[in-house]
């Protein structure tokens, strides 16, 4: 049967909306979070979900359960007092969802709902996933599942040892305990089940050290595990320029990080501890900018300067493709190549004797000035709604929209249009800024033409 000109067949017009709505895998990936959150939201709003005393919120809920998905860490209720078990677990569902599940296997929805993908479209999946290759990615959603587990459960084992052992955690609370605090270790969520979070724990390594090693290697990202896992196996001898580049930009920042802050925290947070506990919490706050959010100091006593360092490196965040926040370590040292080259009077960017394309030049500024943009608008709304200095207020929007959870304290007293204002930036942080982009994008659009070049004045 013919169908009129100027009309679709109802069958036909649906099959084009389904096509358009679903080749885009970005796209299922933020809406993916996004129902995970309406539903983590609606379990937490149940009383089987919080303590008999406890004051039901949908605002609480919501901001608790984004917290959780986007593995941010910030929290405006005391997790073991306002949630019950149940919740908790709730909680810690959300936090390995938001850490492996929902992104890799968000691809792969979208892989399944495109009745035909070209070349173009399996680049842009294998990209999405960080693949290394065309055709594996299912071979990467077991590899990332193996990994995960692997190092979470060494983590827990190790964690519920020591509070069964130092602390006399009966059992079962110990390896509650190990297992909640190790896999909000690993997928950088900063998530605790104390009301100081880690500050109980400050001078004791068996506890710090474990949740030093799986956020470094949580933050640091799968493609980078992968790789030095097939280099330790014997499977691979070179290095691809990503890993050189996030390996040495980790190392860097996990040296610089806690020097700092034992340099500036030295007479002020840090005086009552000796020499090596000093430097043990300087390694704890150092490490866990990194996007992880635990905390064995109190942020709101410490030095503004060391607000604005850890403001920096949260801004950073970790590696690609991990379960960390920010505009990422490449992205970062991929500017300071592009400033250098340019300071230098070179026509390309080179980097470990490799030439960057200027599309990823292009890509890396992108993501990081509108990084810059979810942090100065929210920052200057908030800064004019409320009486809160600059430095608490710029820590505080940093560190949702890097998806670190550190805080000063204030979260819970902001007013509630600006605890919604954090809940977008930790959405609009986890799925990232090209990410989002990409997803409000209709279509890729190309150019069949150039126009006439012509240099603007700059500086």
């Amino acid at each position: 049967m013919r169908t009129p000109a100027g009309a679709y067949a109802p069958s036909l017009l649906l099959r084009r909306l389904a096509t358009r709505a679903t080749l885009t895998p970005v796209r299922v990936v933020a809406l993916s979070f996004a129902a995970a959150i309406a539903v983590g939201t609606a379990v937490l709003l149940t009383p089987a979900a919080r303590q008999p005393e406890a004051a039901a919120s949908v605002v609480d809920a919501l901001f608790t359960a984004t917290s959780a998905m986007c593995l941010t860490g910030l929290i405006v209720v005391d997790t073991p007092t306002h949630w019950s078990g149940f919740g908790q677990g709730v909680i810690l569902a959300l936090i390995q969802a938001g850490g492996f599940g929902i992104m890799t296997m968000a691809s792969l929805v979208g892989l399944l709902l495109a009745n035909r993908i070209g070349l173009k479209a399996r680049l842009n999946t294998a990209a999405e996933v960080r693949a290394s290759g065309l055709g594996d990615v299912r071979s990467v959603v077991v590899g990332v599942v193996r990994m995960s587990v692997l190092i979470e459960a060494v983590t827990a084992v190790a964690l519920a040892a020591r509070f069964a052992l130092g602390y006399e955690e009966p059992p079962l609370r110990a390896v509650w305990l190990g297992v909640f605090h190790s896999v909000s270790a690993f997928n950088n969520a900063g998530f605790a089940l104390y009301s100081d979070n880690i500050i109980g724990f400050a001078d004791d390594p068996w506890i710090c050290v474990p949740l030093m090693v799986a956020v470094v290697l949580g933050g640091i990202g799968f493609p980078v595990l992968f790789e030095v896992t097939r280099h330790l196996r014997g499977r691979s001898h070179r290095w691809s320029l990503h890993t050189r580049l996030t390996l040495t930009v980790t190392a860097v920042l996990l040296v610089v990080g806690p020097v700092l802050v034992l340099v500036l925290e030295w007479t002020r947070t840090l005086q009552h501890y000796d020499f090596g506990q000093k430097v043990l919490v300087a390694a704890f706050q150092g490490v866990m900018p990194r996007t992880a959010g635990f905390n064995s100091v109190d942020y709101g006593q410490m030095d503004p300067a060391t607000l604005l360092v850890t403001d920096v490196l949260m801004f950073i965040g970790g590696g690609s493709g991990g379960t960390a926040g920010g505009i990422k370590v490449t992205t970062f040292v991929l500017l300071l190549f592009v400033i250098a080259a340019e300071v230098r009077g070179e026509r390309s960017v080179t980097v470990f004797d490799r030439r960057i394309d200027t599309r990823v030049q292009r890509q890396a500024l992108s993501v990081a000035l509108i990084g810059v943009a979810l942090v100065m608008v929210p920052t200057i709304a908030l800064l004019a709604g409320t009486s809160f200095d600059l430095d608490v207020l710029l820590f505080e929007v940093t560190s949702a929209f890097a998806t670190v959870g550190l805080s000063t304290g204030i979260t819970a007293q902001l007013p509630v249009w600006g605890q919604l204002i954090l809940v977008g930036l930790m959405y609009l942080g986890r799925i990232g800024s090209i990410t989002l982009v990409s997803a409000l994008a209709a279509r890729e659009r190309g150019r069949r033409y150039e126009l006439p070049e012509e240099r603007p004045f700059i500086g």
